[in-house]
């Protein structure tokens, strides 16, 4: 508990998949008292790079690390500006980000592409999350691990992901081996940006336990294995993946003076590891026992959930010790599009009359279409989605899968496909609730944070009602931010004026909303006979009975 009756203060940065924020907190409270929102200069990087005509191909995702920096330079200032808190009140600065992210770098740390030498060679550049071009290495990864029966693999649900560290380090290598070559190591995002204000390179066990496949006690998985997929990958592990790999909450140096002069904090100022931006949600909505599903909801979801013991879970994302909470084994689960699919229909699938109609009401178009889709009862719209437009996470692990409505006739309104589509949604998150429960993993009450939550009441109504569960819905406008700055006060420690445990800062500091989302007993009727549709076309086209997505896509590539 903080001993001192002057507040003392943490920044937490959150940098998401278009730009990143920055919010300056009160650590006796948890009071957002400033935050500024930077967007990336170069944006997603997925039709050519920055400065050249080459076009990059088709499931690729990059972005420009000094986009990262940008977010230092003008959003850390701008909160201490508008806070009004001197430097020497803020006690710890902490980072959240998407993940995987990663970049090859040199022996300085300077990332390959802002080499002259390499900066025209895509594989150079920051890999995005959603950087799905390496599917065909990750098949290979999962076969040859489910052949020599390697013990990591369960730990991830019998699947590693084309979005994760091995895959993408892997398609460097068989793609440009210049590049692998090159680099020193590959890093994090979230890790080579610590490293920036720190000046001292480690990895955050968040990111290297759910996203690089290493263990509390196993490490890595080892050369042996990785010698049978490349003989040139067998010392990956020790040589461009080394470094110390630090626990949540820890400080992982101090501010250096170039950084502290470029943001206006003093040098010194304690910096958190890195954490993955969704499981800094989980304490920020102070949820640090088992039986809680915290629901990360924006372009895609993230599910995080505590359990006393490490069990196999279909199609998880990964169960890591300490992974999230000191104490219990952190479960991730995800979908690959949520936010994003909403978005993709406003911007390509919506007529015209219906923007046009929604600006005659001075009205947005999603809220226009929430508006009209709330007007129909479950199973009205006589449709049926599967939410795949970019792949399926869990339970399937397989981004070559495709989005599909079935039940569309030529009376099919807008409103009917977006509801249908919000829907789609929370049936995939209900998929991920029932494995667990399958699993011995109770789910008893779901928690909701994000941009969704706030701005979208029907959604969180429809996924009550799939699920059967009540939604609790976090009450800040950055609940990832606030979490990193939570870890910050943690790094900093209580004779600073923080805490010296992430549990204790979630009692002073994080926050939910009074207002909950019920299930509606008949909705949930309706929606369990639509969900048992959903689980048929889930398993017809995602478990081998059609593979039409797949050949599609082949096509596609051509």
């Amino acid at each position: 508990m903080v001993q001192s009756t002057i507040h003392k203060f943490a920044i937490g940065i959150d940098y998401g998949t278009q730009s990143g924020r920055a919010v300056l907190v009160d650590l006796t409270s948890g009071e957002e008292i400033a935050d500024h929102v930077t967007s990336y200069p170069h944006h997603v990087i997925d039709e050519r790079l920055p400065g050249s005509d080459r076009k990059l191909p088709m499931d690729w995702a990059l972005q420009h690390p000094d986009d990262y920096l940008e977010v230092i330079r003008v959003s850390v200032p701008a909160v201490l500006k508008v806070g009004g808190v001197p430097a020497e009140d803020v006690i710890g600065i902490g980072i959240d980000f998407t993940a995987c992210t990663i970049l090859p770098v040199d022996s300085h740390g300077t990332p390959l592409c802002m080499l002259d030498q390499w900066k025209h060679q895509p594989h150079s550049w920051v890999k995005l999350w959603k950087h799905h071009a390496a599917q065909p290495e990750a098949d290979r990864l999962n076969r040859a691990a489910a052949e020599r029966g390697e013990a990591f693999l369960p730990r991830y649900g019998g699947k590693t992901s084309s979005e994760w560290m091995f895959a993408k380090v892997w398609q460097v290598l068989d793609e440009a081996p210049e590049i692998f070559e090159a680099a020193d190591r590959f890093l994090e995002a979230a890790d080579w940006t610590v490293f920036q204000l720190t000046g001292r390179m480690t990895r955050n066990s968040c990111t290297a336990g759910y996203k690089a496949l290493w263990h509390k006690k196993d490490g890595y998985p080892n050369p042996e294995y990785l010698k049978a997929l490349d003989p040139r990958l067998e010392h990956l592990a020790s040589t461009k993946l080394r470094g110390e790999v630090m626990p949540l909450g820890t400080s992982a140096g101090g501010l250096n003076p170039e950084m502290a002069a470029l943001t206006g904090l003093n040098p010194g100022t304690a910096v958190a590891v890195g954490v993955i931006d969704a499981h800094a949600a989980v304490p920020a909505m102070g949820v640090v026992t088992p039986g809680k599903l915290v629901m990360a909801m924006g372009t895609s979801l993230c599910h995080m959930l505590l359990h006393e013991e490490e069990k196999l879970v279909e199609g998880m994302c990964g169960v890591v010790e300490d992974g999230i909470i000191p104490g219990y084994f952190g479960y991730e689960a995800g979908q690959n599009a949520v936010g994003d699919i909403f978005e993709w229909f406003v911007e390509e699938a919506v007529p015209a009359y219906v923007k046009e109609r929604a600006e005659s009401e001075g009205m947005d178009v999603h809220p226009w279409l929430e508006r009209e889709a709330a007007l129909y009862k479950p199973g009205e719209t006589g449709l049926v989605a599967l939410d795949w437009h970019n792949g399926s996470r869990s339970v399937l692990m397989d981004t070559d899968l495709s989005g599909l409505i079935i039940g569309l006739t030529l009376s099919t309104k807008p409103q009917e496909i977006y509801r249908a589509l919000l829907e789609s949604t929370a049936f995939g998150t209900r998929k991920i609730v029932d494995t667990f429960e399958r699993s011995g993993i109770a789910v008893d009450k779901l928690y909701a944070c994000g941009g969704l939550p706030q701005k979208n009441r029907l959604l969180m109504q429809i996924f009550a009602d799939v699920t059967n569960r009540e939604i609790v819905v976090a009450d800040s406008k950055h609940t990832t931010a606030l979490g990193a700055a939570m870890f910050a006060a943690t790094a900093a420690g209580e004779a600073a004026g923080g805490y010296n445990s992430i549990v204790e800062a979630a009692k002073h500091m994080a926050k939910v909303k009074e207002e909950t989302f019920k299930p509606i007993p008949e909705h949930v009727r309706m929606y369990e006979e639509l969900y048992q549709a959903y689980c048929e076309l889930h398993d017809y086209f995602g478990r081998g009975g059609n593979d039409v997505m797949k050949r599609l896509k082949a096509m596609k590539k051509l």
